[in-house]
């Protein structure tokens, strides 16, 4: 993910920043191995490393009491720190995905950045600190817990069958009102996908890497999450960000060794010329 985020801080920043992209490759380089050490110690932090103490000192019942209120108020101070540790990574990853939103609308053609409202909390769920994941966009609330809402199916129905029968700028407009329609909803990635695949089938690669970074980001573990990825990838590829495009395909084996597009990805890597 670090890599990945990496390659797409270079690609958002676009040719008109070619002078200072040195310097900004060190910065995000700097920034994201702080956040890698970060995961890495919650990592180990969340993993056991022998048989639970429950023996509690003292002799008598009240010396007892106190050895337990004691122990259960430094657990409390480290669930406390963890968590704190936690909502620093989610509201500064939610910034970075925002922020490569923003530069990647500053490259297309008739993309409004006022438009753009607030980014998704990442992994979903409530900001850090309390208070919902904001979300942009009308129409029907979206449905909680991963369950569909009154017409949603149907809808992403609509909009397949309009991708199938080649009508590809039809269901680019249905898929982006889709998205707009049912923020939060368990068929967004794949809605955001089908998306990216009609504006790639118009020629219309930048939008196309949109949306795939839009499926990945909002879900990075969902169904098509290995093949929005890999077509992430090969979308910078194709838009001449080739150290970009490599560092991308890497990430596709390395998240997913053993889905369909790690395949696809070693082998774009290879027509790529990638190290």
């Amino acid at each position: 993910m670090l890599r990945l985020a990496l390659a797409l801080g270079l690609l958002l920043a676009g040719p008109a920043a070619a002078q200072s992209r040195e310097e900004t490759l060190a910065d995000i380089r700097q920034q994201l191995t702080v956040l890698w050490v970060e995961v890495q110690n919650l990592k180990r932090e969340l993993s056991t490393t022998g048989a639970p103490q429950t023996g509690l000192e003292g002799s008598t019942l009240l010396d007892r009491v106190n050895s337990a209120e004691s122990a259960l108020s430094q657990l409390t101070a480290k669930t406390e720190e963890l968590q704190n540790r936690v909502d620093t990574l989610v509201r500064d990853g939610t910034n970075r995905i925002g922020d490569l939103e923003f530069r990647l609308c500053e490259l297309e053609e008739g993309c409004d950045i006022s438009a753009l409202g607030d980014t998704p909390t990442l992994g979903g769920g409530a900001l850090p600190g309390g208070g919902a994941a904001p979300a942009t966009g009308g129409g029907t609330a979206p449905a909680q817990g991963g369950s569909q809402a009154v017409g949603e199916q149907a809808d992403f129905d609509r909009a397949k069958a309009a991708f199938d029968s080649g009508d590809f700028a039809g269901a680019a407009g249905l898929f982006q009102t889709f998205t707009q329609t049912y923020t939060a909803g368990p068929l967004n990635g794949e809605a955001h996908y089908w998306r990216g695949e009609a504006l790639a089938r118009q020629g219309n690669t930048e939008g196309a890497a949109r949306a795939f970074l839009d499926s990945f980001s909002g879900a990075p573990s969902g169904s098509v999450a290995p093949q929005a990825l890999f077509r992430l990838g090969q979308s910078l590829g194709e838009l001449g960000q080739v150290q970009e495009a490599c560092v991308t395909l890497a990430e596709v084996g390395s998240r997913f060794p053993g889905a369909p597009a790690a395949a696809e990805a070693q082998g774009a890597r290879q027509l790529l010329g990638c190290q």
